[in-house]
C-alpha cells in the first residue's frame, strides 16, 4: 500500500504549497460529499485539520490518474475544479476561475489545448447594470488532467527522486538560463509536486486595472496563508467568493486585490481574528525581455487587522469601480484614489502616505480630483489621527475663502477662473522639497485665506503637526488630498454655519462631477477611463 502524509507544518512548504494542500483537502472533501466511489484501494483521512493522509493499493499511476481526472475537469470548455464544486457555481463565477487560471498558472499555450474562442454576455451588477461581451478560450484539455505520468516512472510506479518544476506549476519558478537548465531549474519531490497541482483550487484571481503600473494585461494571483485546512475550506466556499459577480474579478492594485480577498467575510463588526490573517499577492505581466508570456513582476504580503480592514471597507464604500459603456461594449473603470490608498494599507502605512510624490502631474491630479466626492467621504470615515482631519478641514476652509476671493475679484459677466487657482496651489505644493519650503507654503496659503475657524480652535495641535521636522511630508500629502477633495461651497457654507440649506451634507459638490457618473467621452483618456 502506498501512503502519503502531507502536513501543513512541513518546513519545505511555501505559501503556495500550503494552498495546494488546502486545495487537495477541499477536493477530497467534495468527493466525500458527492459520494464519488474511489478507484479500487484508494482512501484518505481528513480528520486532522493540519494534515491530509492519502492511501491507495492499486498501481500508482492508475490511482493518481483517477484522482486527477476527478479533480480537474471541464464544463463546456470551462475549467471545472471539483474542490470548488465549480459546476454548481454561476456561469460568470466559473468564467472568473477559468480566466484567472489561464492568466496565471496556465498562461503559456503549451499547457492547454483549446477549441477556439467563445463569447458570452455577462451582466455587470449594480444600479447602472450594463452587459459586456466576454471572450475566453474553450478548452479541450489542460496539463493538470494528465500529470499522473509525470509523477511515475515507465512502469507506473511513484517516483522517488525530485522532478523539474515548470512555471505553470509554480508561477515564477522558471529556468534562469536555458544553456544551464540542469543547474538553474527548480525541482520538487513528487509528493510536493502533487500538492502544488491543487494550488489553483485554494487561490484567487484578479485582473488588474492599475494606473500606477503601466503594463498591459496584468493578473494578480492571491495565495492565502493557511493555518487550518478545515477553516480555510469553509472560507473559500463562502458565498461571496464562490459566486462573485464578473465585475468582482477586477482590482485596481495589489493592495486592493489582497485586501478584497481577506475581507470578504469582514463586516462593520470587525473581529480581532480573521479566518485568513494574511495572503501573498503576486502579479504576472509583460516584461520587455519576454513579451510572449506573462512573467512574475511583483510579490507582496498583505496582512489584515481591524484598522486596515475598516479603512479598506470605507474605500470600497465610497471609491467604487464603475461599469462604463463604450463602443466596443462595457468595461470596468477602476478607482485611482482607491489604488493609491490600498497600496498604503497593504504596507500598514498611513492611508495617504506618499500621495504628493505619486500624483506629480496635472493629468494624475485630474484623475484624483475626479473622485473628489468619494475622497471627501473617505476622509470623514477613516480611522486616523484627529489632527490629520483637522488639518484637512483647515485646508478646505482656506480653499473656500481663496475661491471666494477669486470670485469677488472677477468682473461682472465673467466666469471665475477657479482652475487657475487650483493649478497654482498644486504647483506650489509640488515645489515643496523640504520642511522649510512646506512651512513657507502653508503659512502663505493659510494667511492669504483669512481667518480660519478650525485653525483658530486647534491652533496648538495644528502647529505641532506642521512644525515638526518629520511631519512635513505627511502634511504635504494631506494638503494635496484636501485640494483634490474640496467638497464645494454648498457643503462648506453648511460646515461654517454661513447658511442653512436643504441639501444633505454628504451630497456631491454641485459644480463637480462625481466619480460614479460616466465621464464625458472627450475626457475619457485624460481621466484614465479608456479601456
Amino acid at each position: 500500500m502506498q501512503e502519503l502524509v502531507f502536513r501543513l507544518g512541513d518546513p519545505a512548504y511555501t505559501l503556495l504549497h500550503r494552498a495546494g494542500l488546502a486545495g487537495l483537502y477541499m477536493t477530497l472533501k467534495q468527493l466525500e460529499q458527492e459520494k464519488i466511489t474511489p478507484v479500487e484501494g484508494m482512501q484518505w483521512d481528513l480528520s486532522n485539520p493540519r494534515q491530509v493522509v492519502l492511501r491507495w493499493e492499486g498501481q500508482d499511476q492508475k490511482s493518481l490518474a483517477w484522482l486527477l481526472h476527478e479533480s480537474f475537469q471541464l464544463n463546456e470548455g470551462l475549467i471545472s475544479l471539483r474542490g470548488l464544486d465549480s459546476r454548481s457555481m454561476r456561469v460568470d463565477a466559473q468564467a472568473i476561475v477559468h480566466q484567472g487560471i489561464l492568466g496565471t498558472f496556465l498562461q503559456h499555450n503549451s499547457t492547454h489545448k483549446a477549441d477556439g474562442v467563445t463569447t458570452q454576455s455577462f451582466q455587470f451588477e449594480g444600479e447602472d447594470a450594463v452587459q459586456t461581451q466576454v471572450s475566453y478560450k474553450k478548452l479541450r484539455s489542460y496539463v493538470y488532467q494528465d500529470f499522473a505520468s509525470n509523477l511515475c516512472d515507465d512502469q507506473g510506479n511513484f517516483l522517488r527522486k525530485p522532478i523539474s518544476v515548470a512555471g505553470w506549476l509554480n508561477p515564477g519558478a522558471v529556468v534562469r538560463h536555458v544553456a544551464f537548465s540542469a543547474n538553474t531549474s527548480f525541482e520538487e519531490t513528487p509528493e510536493n509536486a502533487l500538492v502544488l497541482l491543487f494550488a489553483p483550487v485554494a487561490c484567487y484571481y484578479y485582473t488588474l486595472r492599475s494606473r500606477l503600473r503601466d503594463k498591459r494585461a496584468q493578473y494578480a494571483l492571491v495565495v492565502p496563508e493557511i493555518l487550518d485546512l478545515q477553516q480555510y475550506a469553509k472560507y473559500r466556499q463562502n458565498t461571496n467568493l464562490r459566486n462573485a459577480a464578473y465585475q468582482d474579478f477586477y482590482a485596481c492594485g495589489l493592495g486592493d486585490a489582497g485586501l478584497r480577498f481577506l475581507t470578504y467575510e469582514t463586516t462593520v463588526r470587525l473581529a480581532n481574528t480573521f479566518p485568513v490573517p494574511r495572503c501573498q499577492v503576486l502579479t504576472l505581466g509583460t516584461v520587455a525581455w519576454a513579451t510572449q508570456q506573462k512573467t512574475r513582476t511583483d510579490l507582496y504580503v498583505v496582512e489584515a487587522n481591524a484598522t486596515v480592514c475598516h479603512n479598506y471597507q470605507v474605500c470600497r464604500d465610497f471609491l467604487r469601480d464603475k461599469p462604463v459603456k463604450s463602443k466596443e461594449g462595457a468595461f470596468i473603470a477602476s478607482s485611482f484614489a482607491r489604488e493609491l490608498i490600498t497600496e498604503n494599507l497593504r504596507r500598514s502605512q498611513p492611508w495617504y502616505t506618499g500621495i504628493a510624490d505619486k500624483v506629480n502631474s496635472n493629468e494624475l491630479f485630474q484623475r484624483l480630483a475626479y473622485e473628489r466626492g468619494g475622497l471627501y467621504k473617505v476622509m470623514q470615515k477613516v480611522q486616523t489621527d484627529e489632527r490629520e482631519k483637522q488639518f484637512v478641514r483647515t485646508c478646505h476652509e482656506a480653499l473656500y475663502y481663496t475661491y471666494g476671493q477669486t470670485a469677488a475679484k472677477t468682473k461682472q459677466g465673467e466666469e471665475p477662473n477657479f482652475d487657475k487657482v487650483t493649478v497654482r496651489i498644486r504647483t506650489s505644493l509640488g515645489r515643496c522639497k523640504n520642511a522649510a519650503s512646506f512651512r513657507e507654503f502653508i503659512a502663505d496659503f493659510w494667511s492669504r485665506a483669512g481667518k480660519l475657524p478650525t485653525l483658530k480652535d486647534h491652533w496648538q495641535e495644528l502647529m505641532q503637526f506642521v512644525i515638526q521636522e518629520n511631519q512635513w511630508k505627511k502634511s504635504r500629502d494631506l494638503a494635496l488630498l484636501a485640494l483634490a477633495s474640496y467638497p464645494g461651497k454648498v457643503v462648506m457654507r453648511q460646515l461654517l454655519g454661513e447658511e442653512s440649506a436643504e441639501d444633505d451634507i454628504d451630497q456631491e459638490p454641485p459644480q463637480e462631477q462625481a466619480f460614479d457618473q460616466e465621464p464625458p467621452q472627450e475626457q475619457a483618456s485624460v481621466l484614465g477611463w479608456d479601456d
